[in-house]
């Protein structure tokens, strides 16, 4: 791991140490159940995972585990990691669980059949191409990879949820907090749309099978963080990749 992926990793995980109560505070519906995202896209719903009454599951970045927790006794067998013990205490009790850095996966080769992370893990790594070789590593051949991010575009616009003004740019790639001591406290890493691409299917080892900008739900007025009935209505604030394992 080199010495930036390992200071981000580092203030990643103190940071949701921190902030794993006020989290859990912040965002009961979301952390309810198995939503890929604040448009509250269910994946009863939705089926992205597909069929997975008989296979193995692996979420990246699980937090407190809500959507591990929904799927047990609905696949074969389900379990998670997160960086940060802060996280991973909120979770049920009993579940298969491990504390671990998404960019040295804790597991053999060709473990799972499907591995997934919705909104966990992937934004917050410095080295994605590292993270994506380890889950390609853990999945069996021709093994689904499905994950929700922040959607590109949500980037350019600042984090009060009534801004509809673009002000940061699209080709900023980091944002990075340091704390008194001159520190870094908190890294958060932007793609483009063309980065995702060149780095799942370019340079990676995964077929990108559908991609996925949910829409806002007329109905749903919960502002989650940055994400707004008002900014939904114009722009996409989450994509979902759904990729299979070459």
């Amino acid at each position: 791991m080199s010495s930036a992926a390992f200071s981000a990793s580092s203030a990643n995980r103190d940071f949701w140490d921190r902030d794993a109560d006020s989290y859990h505070a912040e965002h009961p519906e979301y952390l309810s159940s198995f939503y890929w995202c604040p448009e509250m896209l269910h994946e009863v719903d939705v089926q992205l995972l597909g069929d997975v009454s008989s296979a193995t599951v692996l979420e990246l970045g699980c937090g407190s585990a809500p959507c591990t927790q929904w799927l047990q006794g609905r696949a074969r067998f389900a379990t998670g990691f997160d960086l940060s013990s802060g996280m991973l205490s909120h979770a049920e009790g009993g579940l298969p669980l491990v504390q671990a850095d998404a960019l040295a996966l804790p597991y053999r080769d060709e473990a799972f059949d499907i591995a997934f992370s919705a909104f966990g893990a992937l934004p917050f790594v410095a080295g994605l191409d590292q993270a994506l070789r380890e889950v390609h590593r853990v999945l069996r051949p021709h093994g689904r990879f499905v994950f929700s991010v922040p959607h590109p575009m949500r980037w350019v616009f600042p984090d009060d949820p009534q801004n509809l003004t673009a002000e940061l740019s699209y080709f900023e790639r980091a944002y990075l907090e340091q704390d008194a001591n001159g520190e870094l406290s908190y890294a958060e890493f932007h793609r483009t749309m063309g980065d995702w691409v060149r780095a799942l299917q370019v340079r990676g080892s995964f077929e990108i099978r559908n991609l996925i900008e949910p829409e806002w739900p007329e109905r749903l007025d919960i502002t989650w963080g940055q994400w707004s009935p008002e900014r939904g209505a114009i722009f996409p604030g989450t994509v979902i990749f759904v990729c299979e394992a070459r």
